[in-house]
């Protein structure tokens, strides 16, 4: 809706988003150049395939900037909400999928989680200590 009408007439004609691959649409009315959409997974107990299918959305988001040519790109926690992926497996899952795509890929070149609660963003500092940070200098 911040976006404006505009995206949601662009959105309209991509004919949906299946689980997995990913969309861009303008940013329109947003300090985003761009949106990428993906529907994520909804967690069923864990054993329906959805971490494979979480991971995709990531892969799907980031071959989609760097195909771009985007620099940065930010992620929510996607399947965290109304699609009740638990918290701490999606952290996992998602910095995973980020950090092996980075290893071999250029572009983007920055990429953020941006959470909108505080038990998100400890999830995700908490995930990135345990898994990525080598040292206390790289401790968020």
């Amino acid at each position: 809706a911040a976006a404006g009408p505009a995206r949601l007439a662009e959105g309209r004609t991509l004919g949906g988003c299946e689980r997995g691959p990913a969309k861009r649409t303008a940013g329109y009315r947003l300090r985003a150049k761009y949106v990428i959409h993906t529907p994520g997974p909804v967690w069923q107990g864990g054993d329906h395939g959805e971490a494979a299918l979480l991971a995709s959305c990531y892969r799907s988001c980031l071959e989609t900037a760097a195909a771009r040519g985007i620099r940065t790109l930010d992620f929510c926690s996607i399947s965290t909400g109304v699609y009740g992926y638990p918290l701490p497996l999606a952290a996992t899952v998602a910095l995973r999928a980020i950090m092996d795509f980075l290893a071999d890929h250029p572009l983007p070149e920055q990429v953020r989680m941006v959470c909108h609660t505080k038990q998100a963003a400890e999830v995700y500092r908490q995930t990135w200590n345990l898994w990525y940070a080598e040292d206390k200098s790289q401790r968020l």
